[in-house]
């Protein structure tokens, strides 16, 4: 895919943070993006991959409508929600979803955030493709599909700050996807939801998809990931 390694190697740091809470996850985020933006030349870019608890989050362009279960009774099932700044709607996490949150100055790459997004969405095409998944873009839409009939993999909201990026996808490994009845995904309503466990028929490793997510990430930002 010419285009997506055009670029001189560069490090980035892998972090795994396992399971972790939304709201602490969403802080060392928020802390590392202002650690970057106090020197930006100095800052190690990074890659965070982690599960979440169930939550359900609100993007900048939510509609709260778009929850179709109060917020107490969420809470009663133990299920938070959080209104961010990232881009998009609403959004399910839980566990055996991987969620990724690369913090790039993107300067060092391309200044272009539909670059940054399509280039997100190539690791992950390049990733569940690794199981024999077709995974493909869809017009005006953005997130990882499969086709014949729609239905989204992969979920993108990103937040950039003087292009320090923030948040990221979410790829739905062996996720519980009964959860994204409580709402409608990303304001979609005539699209289903799937999983790598559902398309492929088992429950596959986690850490077997994180590896592959690495090594694509490497591939297609130029870079060369090093664990922490």
């Amino acid at each position: 895919m010419g285009g997506f390694t055009d670029f001189p190697k560069k490090a980035v740091r892998y972090e795994d943070w396992g399971l972790i809470s939304y709201k602490a996850a969403w802080d060392k985020q928020r802390a590392y993006v202002q650690e970057a933006l106090k020197d930006l030349a100095a800052w190690q870019d990074r890659l965070i991959l982690c599960e979440h608890p169930p939550v359900i989050t609100l993007g900048r362009n939510a509609h709260s409508e778009h929850i179709l279960l109060p917020e107490p009774l969420l809470r009663a099932r133990g299920i938070d929600v959080y209104a961010v700044e990232r881009g998009g709607d609403v959004t399910y996490h839980g566990p055996g979803q991987i969620v990724g949150y690369p913090i790039l100055w993107l300067e060092r790459y391309k200044a272009d955030i539909g670059w940054y997004m399509r280039s997100l969405e190539e690791v992950l095409i390049r990733t569940i493709g690794e199981w024999g998944l077709q995974g493909e873009r869809l017009p005006k839409l953005t997130g990882v599909w499969l086709v014949s009939p729609p239905r989204k993999i992969a979920a993108m909201g990103v937040k950039l700050t003087r292009w320090v990026s923030m948040h990221g996808f979410a790829l739905n490994v062996n996720t519980d996807l009964s959860a994204f009845s409580l709402i409608v995904p990303c304001g979609i309503r005539d699209k289903a939801v799937t999983s790598m466990e559902r398309e492929v028929g088992q429950s596959l490793s986690l850490e077997s998809v994180k590896e592959k997510i690495l090594r694509h990430f490497g591939a297609v930002f130029g870079v060369e990931v090093i664990a922490d």
